[in-house]
């Protein structure tokens, strides 16, 4: 087994069963962490990822759970506890993203997106930090959103929602100083492989100054630097959009 900068640690993604959560996971993997793969509804897409940890050397733990329901992630954080004994690292990727423009949301839109991308983030970060509190010291990393510092007419309830995160992520980071480091990224445009930009993104590419869209990896190589650099940075937004908020 080859020795990466997180040799030994044990990190917990939340949505790790697809997309962006995937990405991040298997990364941290390949880096040397023991993964906690979360998911609540995606179980083929966490099972896949959860084996392809293991075959990277490393343990990993598949755990469900809805990260909107409080009891649902404390029972997930105890069956970390249990499991692995420990926790160093939580990404906070679980969100939930859809339209709803302000003269037709209902209370269900607003509350959906809230809890899930708000709400679960507080609750996750909460139980982790008391987890890592057990041995001195940890790092969270949540993945906020472009949205969050931008006014999307169509999306004002995600847009809350994120900047929401990025204050959540300032709070943290002065509450749990000095042991527990708190961060958060805030993706632009992300494409995967063989997926074609709708006509919308498209315009937006074209006036990213970078003109591409951002890649899966330039958030994982982000979440890995800040998984693992020298505790000096904390309570602070990186926003990876190629220079479209510049």
């Amino acid at each position: 087994m080859e020795q990466g900068p997180l040799n030994g640690q044990v990190a917990l993604v939340t949505g790790a069963g697809r997309r962006l959560g995937r990405e991040i996971a298997l990364a941290l993997a390949r880096a040397g962490a023991d993964i906690v793969v979360n998911y609540h509804a995606s179980h083929a897409g966490a099972r896949a990822v959860a084996r392809e940890i293991e075959l990277l050397g490393r343990r990993s733990l598949l755990l469900r759970a809805n990260v909107a329901q409080p009891a649902q992630v404390r029972a997930m954080f105890r069956s970390v506890q249990r499991a692995l004994g420990r926790l160093d690292l939580l990404v906070n990727n679980a969100a939930v993203f859809f339209p709803a423009r302000w003269d037709q949301m209902t209370e269900q839109d607003w509350d959906r997106m809230l809890d899930t991308n708000l709400k679960g983030t507080f609750f996750c970060a909460q139980a982790a930090a008391r987890l890592m509190q057990l041995h001195g010291q940890g790092r969270i990393i949540n993945i906020s959103s472009l949205g969050g510092l931008q006014a999307w007419p169509d999306y004002p309830h995600y847009c809350a929602s994120k900047a929401g995160v990025i204050m959540l992520t300032r709070c943290l980071a002065k509450a749990l100083a000095p042991r527990i480091l708190v961060n958060s990224i805030a993706p632009g445009t992300i494409l995967f492989p063989n997926e074609e930009p709708t006509p919308l993104l498209r315009k937006v590419i074209r006036k990213t100054p970078a003109r591409r869209a951002g890649r899966p990896q330039d958030i994982s190589d982000l979440v890995l630097y800040l998984a693992s650099a020298d505790g000096f940075i904390t309570g602070q937004t990186f926003v990876v959009d190629g220079g479209q908020s510049a």
